[in-house]
């Protein structure tokens, strides 16, 4: 049976030469075939559909196929089929198998086809939100959050390390915060912590969501399990993400070398697709976004108090424990909550009191076993280790550390020497402050400790060598300083 392309070139090459045979000589035809297709052009009779299909010898056989084809949902393989085949007596080839299941097939997806009704959203209603595979930094695997706002179309993509309630909570405030409000509704997946269970097609909402949503005034709305297509526009969104931000051959980017390389990567995508135009509304989605923003609900000057992460108990070490790693926070904060999270490749912490959130904290990312402590979050420490000052505990004591620096220096270094009978030393000095003065005797007291005099009688021996009003002073002759004597011969 001749094909349509054929059926026109035998009528084309008849009104060319107006002779049956000189067409067939043309066409590659017997002139009975020409003058049977120009009688039925004549006719009317010309097939709509091509040539008429002659019976094959899979004809007998194609209910069954249908029949496989439909229990299978279109699943079926065409060798499996030419198997089954054989067996109910069929003596054709695998090709014409192939060719018959390959129709059947396509009549079956052309019954089911989805039909997609033309979405169109509004200014400030709703927003979208879906995860896609990051690149890999120094072996650790990372997600990119993508967030698409539906009428201006403007795309918001941050990096994350994982995808948990706080961090999801945290990049929902800082895409919203980006558009400058919050729209009515949100859209995403039925990942876990969005939506617990179903029962009866109905989604179950996390509790966590639902504050969330009372918090910010939006409503978070799940599509059909398994069915991205509901979302088609972040979709999308996170498949240009990875197309331009994860290292392949096909764009030639380079692996990065930190997270702040893949933070100022994700910055210059948003600035790119958000400035150029959009292909369905030939406009900027950031110029866009500047009318949406009108619409857009107000957020709250505070966050939602899980954006700030998990919650950690500070211990009286004024330590907190986040991933089996010990870290320190001010030592004010001591048996207070603070909520520590992730950000980047640091550990930040943040205390909540009434007055607001205060970041309190912000560590490099350890590893456990390897605990960080800033000294900075702790009183001041002594010099030296082990160093302790001297208090007194009853009068005796105070009266003699009363006398001075010098006091408290000598009894340091009097007991760090051994030195016996140090309290009826203590005794003595303070009974000798009474004869020569307190400040005298500190002068004393210090000097005894600068130079390691600590025997009976050593001090009442410092203070008559050095009695009040004398300055001792080396003579010239005495002096160890060399004269200009012998300068005097020079330049003569």
């Amino acid at each position: 049976m001749k094909s349509r392309e054929e059926i026109m070139k035998i009528l084309e090459a008849f009104d060319l030469t107006g002779s049956f045979r000189d067409a067939g000589d043309l066409a590659g035809c017997s002139h009975h075939t020409v003058a049977a297709w120009v009688a039925k052009r004549d006719a009317g009779e010309l097939p709509d559909d091509g040539p008429e299909r002659r019976e094959r010898i899979i004809d007998p056989f194609l209910p069954k196929i249908e029949e496989w084809v439909e229990r299978s949902d279109a699943k079926i393989r065409a060798d499996v089929a030419f198997a089954k085949l054989e067996a109910l007596g069929f003596a054709g080839s695998e090709r014409t198998v192939r060719r018959a299941v390959a129709e059947v097939k396509a009549n079956h997806r052309r019954g089911r086809r989805r039909v997609y009704r033309p979405w169109i959203p509004e200014p400030g209603m709703w927003a979208q939100w879906d995860w896609g595979t990051g690149p890999s930094i120094d072996g650790r695997a990372t997600l990119l959050f993508c967030a698409w706002l539906a009428w201006s179309r403007h795309r918001v993509v941050i990096p994350t390390w994982d995808r948990t309630m706080p961090t999801l909570i945290g990049c929902l405030d800082r895409a919203m915060r980006t558009w400058g409000g919050a729209p009515t509704y949100w859209l995403t997946d039925n990942e876990r912590t969005v939506t617990m269970d179903h029962v009866a097609g109905i989604a179950v909402r996390h509790p966590e969501m639902v504050a969330i949503g009372g918090h910010y005034g939006i409503t978070i709305a799940t599509c059909v399990p398994r069915d991205p297509e509901s979302k088609g526009g972040v979709e999308a969104t996170v498949r240009i993400a990875k197309a331009d931000l994860v290292p392949t051959s096909a764009n030639l980017r380079e692996d990065y070398g930190s997270w702040t390389e893949l933070v100022d990567a994700c910055e210059a995508f948003m600035v790119e697709v958000n400035d150029r135009d959009h292909r369905a509304t030939r406009r900027a989605p950031s110029s866009m976004l500047a009318e949406e923003q009108l619409r857009l609900h107000r957020l709250p000057e505070r966050p939602y108090t899980a954006v700030f992460g998990e919650t950690r108990r500070v211990t009286w070490s004024a330590t907190i424990s986040f991933g089996g790693v010990t870290y320190s926070v001010p030592h004010t904060l001591c048996d207070e909550t603070v909520w520590v999270r992730v950000d980047g490749d640091k550990i930040v912490a943040v205390h909540c009191p009434s007055s607001g959130p205060v970041e309190v904290a912000r560590h490099a990312r350890s590893t456990p076993g390897c605990p960080v402590i800033d000294d900075a979050h702790y009183p001041a420490r002594p010099a030296r280790p082990l160093a302790r000052q001297p208090k007194a505990t009853n009068t005796a004591e105070a009266e003699f550390l009363g006398l001075g620096a010098g006091a408290r220096l000598w009894l340091v270094e009097a007991a760090s020497a051994g030195t016996s009978r140090v309290k009826v030393k203590m005794a003595e000095a303070t009974q000798l402050a009474a004869l020569h003065g307190a400040d005298r005797v500190d002068w004393a007291l210090g000097h005894a400790a600068s130079y390691c005099r600590f025997a009976d009688g050593d001090l009442a021996s410092i203070l008559a060598a050095n009695p009040p009003g004398t300055r001792r002073q080396a003579a010239e002759g005495h002096s160890l300083q060399p004269g200009t004597g012998a300068w005097e011969g020079f330049g003569r």
